[in-house]
Parts: structure tokens; sequence; C-alpha cells
């Protein structure tokens, strides 16, 4: 793959553009601040860890993957 799909990065991009910080992320995660930034430094997740995320940003991560491995794939 050409361009590596880096889920973290993803999810930093969303709470940057929904100007959340990752104090509100680890609320409702249930989590340390600390480790959303080790989240935002994971390349790859386990799939219910990011539909959690998913379902608490509202925004579809799984269809944003397929569409870069897709771009990737026709590369």
């Amino acid at each position: 793959m050409k361009n590596e799909i880096h889920i973290g990065k993803m999810i930093q991009d969303k709470m940057e553009e929904g100007g959340r910080k990752a104090i509100w992320l680890a609320q409702k995660l249930s989590c340390d601040r600390s480790n959303i930034y080790k989240i935002y430094e994971k390349p790859n997740m386990d799939i219910i860890q990011l539909l959690h995320i998913s379902q608490i940003l509202n925004h579809d991560f799984f269809s944003d993957i397929s569409v870069a491995f897709k771009k990737n794939d026709n590369q």
C-alpha cells in the first residue's frame, strides 16, 4: 500500500475539526487524557474501540478507511 492509513491521525483530525479537546473524548471513553494521545499515535486499532469512537464522534471512520483503501488499491 503506497499511502498507509493512520486511524489515530484520522481521529485526531476529526476531533480538531469539531473543536474538541482530548479531555472531552477521554471523559466519553472513561479513560485518562494521556490514553487519547496514545490513540492519536496508533496507525491501527481494535475494531470495537474504533466503533465506539465512531459512535461518540458521530463519524463513520470505517467508510473513510474503505475509501482510502480503494484509493490506494487504484494507485
